[in-house]
């Protein structure tokens, strides 16, 4: 194969692979779908399916896809410093919630972020809570997701005022269940049964999260997850939408399910991109963890069923569970670790080079509270970066100034060796031993930076902390693309800038992105050019085909590019010059270098310069 026909072939790769690269990092958008059908008021109360006395092992709770519409019920309001909504009386289902802290967008009569919503809403996404019937007692005995609770104590749910309610079953049977909240985004509560019948009876209270078909404003990004999240004695486990509609069907459930015992710590739940839902049982207890697919319905849901519980005449019996709802803060999620929720932490999507995006959230997490400007702080944390991978880094610059002073007499050594490539192979590779150069060296930096890379994407794009998290002047939210562009010349002209994400946008670049082509090709400048003549066509088109593409990305992360290869390209030349060779960026094209004075002297006086 002759090397016309190889450039072409490498060519074609390296084009296929950027366009295969730009679709799995930006996906075509899917077409809307239909709103799903409302549940109508007059569905039948569901039927809990029943484990035989002291049946531990029992995994069947209510089934959420048969909980009436509950716009309309009774409720007690929710009302703390974070968190406002309602309890609906029907179920005693916690279903309106609101996150007070967090708005839709940027824009201050933006939305409160409503994110649970009852029966009857759209997108309805609940947590309920109940008993399923054991030995002595019927669906009809115990509470479910339609009964009608009233309120014994309490008429507002706040950090200092708990409530509680009260459901006296036809069989004699007392149920409570008691709802407190902390100061940030968890719920306790407490299930219990007084046994007033005269005869022993059995019971497993359960916990139930449900969503009413896949949510409107999923991301579907390859780098996030969302949908069932949990964690079973140290095992974290992730289930998107689609997935769980391919669950093997479990017969005790009558649908697609997954069902695992945990043993003694666990959660399971719905996480979201930046918020989550997930019910906690008590460290330490053991309980069976539910996720499964109503397909007829369009109905996801996660249980946390406990063991049996057998109540002997007269007796009472009790429980105490957990519910996270609200905002995956870092620091708020780290507590509750902290107080026993095993691996909570993980419940933020850190994806595969955890071991790097954990401590770069961290130190920019830290720098953040230091300065208080997220922009600043990923320019420092990427000094910080920069500073410590300078030693790996060094050599490598230096073998790279060498190869860049070298190209002369490779491409003579090219000339010379014609079409006999392994001769011309055989040249080179004595001219590298004589230099003490590895052409290879030069990768390293680029090994380095690419884990580096994808960790801080990672944070920025996954992370709350960098959600709505403002720069200066235009750069008001870091986690959205750069809303300044070269159709409004940067808003100076009186006409908006084309939609971010639209074909308009990726063509009438904003500042941020030509910034970033510029330092690209600046950096470039300093590396040594392929000898081959398509290669070098294809790199010297590289700094604008990415400035294209990733100019549609996080801002934040392009504010990283920025100082990455500013501070790449000052580290690098001043290296060059500490070598004896001065990089000549704007003039000499070929070489990219000028003789140093100290260089020049030594060829007039006969003797070699600097290498």
């Amino acid at each position: 194969m002759d090397d016309q026909n190889k450039n072409l072939i490498l060519a074609t790769a390296l084009s296929f692979a950027v366009i295969l690269v730009w679709f799995l990092l930006f996906p075509p958008p899917e077409p809307q779908q239909a709103t799903a059908p409302e549940v109508a008021a007059t569905t039948p109360v569901a039927e809990a399916a029943a484990p035989t006395a002291g049946a531990s092992e029992a995994t069947a709770a209510a089934d959420a896809g048969n909980a009436a519409d509950t716009t309309e019920a009774p409720r007690l309001p929710i009302d703390t410093t974070r968190l406002g909504g309602t309890i609906s009386l029907t179920g005693g289902r916690i279903d309106d919630l609101l996150l007070k802290d967090y708005r839709e967008t940027i824009e201050p009569d933006s939305p409160t972020v409503h994110m649970l919503r009852p029966v009857g809403s759209e997108d309805a996404y609940y947590a309920l809570y109940g008993w399923a019937p054991g030995a002595g007692l019927t669906a009809d005995d115990v509470p479910g997701p339609n009964t009608l609770w009233t309120v014994e104590t309490g008429d507002t749910l706040t950090v200092d005022t708990p409530v509680t309610l009260r459901w006296d079953s036809p069989a004699g049977l007392i149920f409570r269940r008691t709802l407190s909240v902390d100061e940030d985004f968890m719920f306790s509560v407490t299930q219990s049964v007084e046994n007033t019948t005269g005869a022993q009876v059995s019971a497993a209270p359960y916990g139930v999260i449900a969503r009413h078909g896949i949510p409107k404003d999923r991301k579907k990004f390859f780098v996030l997850h969302e949908g069932v999240i949990g964690m079973s004695d140290g095992e974290l486990t992730e289930t998107s939408y689609e997935d769980m509609a391919d669950l093997p069907v479990v017969a005790a459930e009558g649908a697609p399910a997954e069902v695992k015992q945990v043993q003694e710590n666990g959660w399971i739940g719905f996480t979201d991109h930046y918020w989550m839902a997930t019910l906690v049982p008590a460290p330490g207890s053991s309980f069976k963890s539910v996720e499964k697919y109503y397909a007829a319905r369009d109905i996801y849901q996660t249980e946390a069923v406990l063991p049996t519980m057998t109540i002997a005449a007269g007796q009472s019996a009790e429980v105490t569970t957990q519910l996270f709802a609200g905002a995956k803060e870092w620091e708020t999620i780290r507590e509750y670790q902290k107080a026993g929720v095993l691996k909570f932490v993980d419940s933020i999507d850190w994806g595969w080079f955890f071991f790097f995006t954990k401590p770069i959230f961290i130190a920019l997490h830290w720098l953040h509270g230091l300065i208080g400007n997220m922009g600043l702080s990923i320019i420092l944390l990427t000094f910080l970066i920069k500073a410590l991978v300078l030693p790996l880094a060094f050599k490598s610059y230096v073998s790279m100034a060498k190869m860049k002073e070298l190209q002369p007499e490779m491409q003579a050594i090219k000339e010379k060796a014609g079409d006999d490539r392994a001769k011309m192979q055989q040249e080179m590779m004595a001219l590298y031993k004589k230099e003490k150069v590895n052409p290879a060296s030069g990768c390293l930096p680029i090994f380095i930076q690419i884990p580096i890379f994808f960790s801080l994407y990672k944070v920025i794009f996954v992370t709350l902390e960098l959600r709505h998290a403002p720069f200066f002047g235009p750069f008001q939210d870091l986690s959205a693309p750069d809303p300044t562009s070269i159709f409004n010349a940067f808003g100076l002209l009186p006409w908006a800038a084309p939609e971010a994400g639209t074909l308009m946008a990726t063509i009438f670049l904003g500042i941020l992105p030509i910034l970033l082509g510029v330092s690209m090709w600046l950096q470039q400048k300093l590396n040594p050019a392929p000898t081959d003549q398509t290669q070098a066509m294809i790199f010297a088109w590289m700094p604008w085909v990415f400035m294209f593409m990733l100019g549609s990305f996080a801002s934040g992360l392009v504010v990283y590019w920025i100082t990455n290869n500013t501070i790449t390209f000052t580290q690098q030349y001043l290296i060059m010059r500490s070598q004896g060779y001065t990089p000549d960026v704007f003039g000499n094209i070929k070489s990219g270098f000028k003789k140093t004075p100290k260089d020049a002297k030594a060829e007039e006086a006969g003797k070699p310069g600097k290498k």
